[in-house]
């Protein structure tokens, strides 16, 4: 499996963003259970925001609330996307 998703540090802060479906966003459950299961499988202990953009490419965050507003006014241009591969 790909994702598309990046690692930051920014203020002291390490976190890391995963791109998913929007609805994936919409579903409270599904939410949750993936962003743990990204920090268990991937990046370790370290919170995860779930990004998912619409048609127009605006990007909709979920995750720890302060990471969301920082992100909010972060350009996605900043952000060191880069292409990971976990085993299925």
């Amino acid at each position: 499996m790909t994702f598309e998703g990046a690692k930051i540090k920014e203020q002291g802060v390490t976190f890391a963003i995963v791109v998913v479906r929007r609805s994936v966003l919409s579903d409270p459950t599904k939410r949750s259970n993936l962003a743990d299961s990204f920090a268990a499988q991937v990046f370790g202990p370290i919170p995860v925001v779930l990004m998912a953009q619409d048609s127009r490419g605006t990007p909709t965050y979920w995750g720890r609330p302060d990471l969301v507003r920082f992100l909010g006014r972060a350009p996605l241009e900043a952000i060191p996307w880069k292409t990971y591969t976990i085993a299925a």
